[in-house]
């Protein structure tokens, strides 16, 4: 194991210029990202893999609040400065939990400690269309470059906020963790809507891995469903005053 970061050198690393990824993918192992702890960050113990892999059952140092924030724009911070490191946003987001209660948690083996999410950990910044053994399979590149295919797993679901009534999309990343759909997404699920009735609701929504997900209300008189485009208007003004950014 590497040797330990005193809490100046850990601040160091973590706001250090990111360097251009020209590979297209971040969540690749880095040499010294495993520096850090008790308590300091990097967390002690943290490795590159896969995201949401589980360890062998061992005691942790519980850490408490950390002063890490992941800003609604999927920016992630470290004592009110941004964490320039790419690769090393993708380490901390591989070992992020989500209890029941709603919270967030980084763990390690070694420790865990709970940070502040503002409104989604990811972002879901572009889709790709395509076909899947004759069906239609969407497909969604996060932020850090994580690529998710929404299905019975990965759900697509729109919030309604309390208080705008704006829509709010999001996708399911892995159990209790999701990614806000941004504005540009939002506008290319709505011009792929159809038109179905859902228990007895008119509604509009998009196709993936054979599972329909509603994203807005059908028009009072829906076209047929080959007219897709025409369909999609009904929810475009929805879509312009998402919440998604």
């Amino acid at each position: 194991m590497t040797q330990r970061m005193t809490s100046g050198r850990a601040d160091k690393a973590l706001n250090a210029p990111q360097q251009e990824d020209v590979s297209g993918a971040c969540c690749r192992p880095q040499p010294d990202a495993s520096s850090g702890g008790p308590c300091g960050l990097p967390l002690a113990g943290l490795r590159p893999g896969r995201p949401g892999a589980t360890s062998p059952a061992r005691p942790r140092h519980e850490c408490g609040p950390l002063e890490m924030r992941i800003a609604r724009d999927g920016s992630w911070h470290y004592k009110g400065s941004p964490i320039g490191r790419k690769e090393l946003v993708c380490l901390f987001a591989s070992v992020l939990k989500r209890e029941e209660d709603g919270s967030y948690w980084l763990e390690t083996p070694v420790e865990r400690g709970q940070i502040e999410v503002e409104d989604a950990p990811f972002i879901a910044v572009e889709v790709f269309w395509r076909r899947c053994e004759g069906r239609q399979c969407l497909t969604f590149r996060t932020n850090l470059d994580e690529m998710i295919t929404a299905d019975h797993d990965h759900p697509i679901r729109v919030a309604i906020d309390p208080r705008t009534r704006e829509p709010r999309p999001y996708v399911q990343v892995r159990p209790g963790l999701e990614a806000r759909i941004n504005r540009a997404v939002f506008y290319e699920l709505v011009a792929l809507a159809e038109p179905e009735k859902v228990e007895g609701r008119d509604l509009l929504g998009v196709w993936s891995e054979g599972v329909f997900f509603p994203i807005d209300d059908a028009p009072a008189e829906a076209p047929p469903r080959k007219a897709r485009s025409r369909a999609a208007n009904g929810a475009t003004a929805a879509a312009r005053t998402a919440g998604a950014k």
